[in-house]
């Protein structure tokens, strides 16, 4: 038998206490504006990497908030809506095929991680009305992140573990894909509409029959060059 909604709910209302927790005992040790990192894009053949940060105001609420790959495409769009409105700050970078190509894929996903970090950094003045606020703790999913000078925790699996950095997830997932499905419309022969970008049937049709198109990953697809 499956649970009722009343144990659902109980059940995600523990789980949003236990994502919630490394934020709240920051908050308890006066640290204000904690920041959660994440991307979305780092496998596919084609399309930017795209990343965000999201800083969510103390005792954020939301339950079945989740690492974004657990969620229906219809609960991220619900989700995405949600955070854009309550979040304090929430920035978005991307490092598209060109400089993925140049610098390789984890570079690139650093070089995205800072730029959204800047944004929400802006974003969090905007939204505050303090032009003084500033991120000061930044966790990340298993990413270190040289060059920015922050304390910041790297966290395993921390899309499925921390409420902000699975905030982030949402975040840079539904913005990566409402890109690739603009793709599709671009270039039609890849089914980026449904793939969005990762190495499916068709995708691989599609290289096989039209050849790659300006934005495949070139260092990613060495046999098409």
């Amino acid at each position: 038998m499956g649970m009722t909604k009343e144990e659902r709910l109980k059940k995600q209302a523990r789980r949003l206490v236990e994502m919630r927790k490394i934020e709240d005992e920051l908050h308890a040790r006066g640290v204000a504006f904690v920041a959660g990192v994440d991307e979305v894009g780092r496998g596919p053949l084609a399309g930017p990497v795209v990343t965000a940060a999201v800083v969510l105001p103390e005792g954020f609420d939301v339950p079945g908030i989740d690492d974004s790959k657990k969620l229906s495409e219809k609960r991220r769009e619900e989700f995405y809506d949600i955070i854009m409105d309550r979040a304090l700050a929430v920035g978005i970078g991307q490092a598209d095929h060109e400089v993925i190509d140049e610098i390789n894929i984890l570079q690139a996903t650093k070089k995205a991680m800072k730029t959204a970090l800047i944004e929400a950094e802006k974003d969090l003045a905007r939204r505050t009305g303090d032009e003084k606020a500033t991120i000061e703790h930044v966790l990340l999913d298993a990413v270190d992140l040289e060059g920015v000078d922050l304390p910041q925790q790297a966290i395993v699996k921390g899309d499925s573990k921390v409420l902000c950095i699975a905030a982030a997830s949402i975040i840079a997932k539904v913005t990566r894909d409402r890109m690739m499905v603009e793709y599709g419309r671009e270039y039609p022969w890849y089914a980026f509409e449904s793939n969005k970008g990762y190495g499916t049937k068709a995708h691989y049709e599609g290289i096989k029959e039209h050849g790659l198109c300006p934005i495949h990953r070139r260092t990613f697809l060495k046999d098409y060059v």
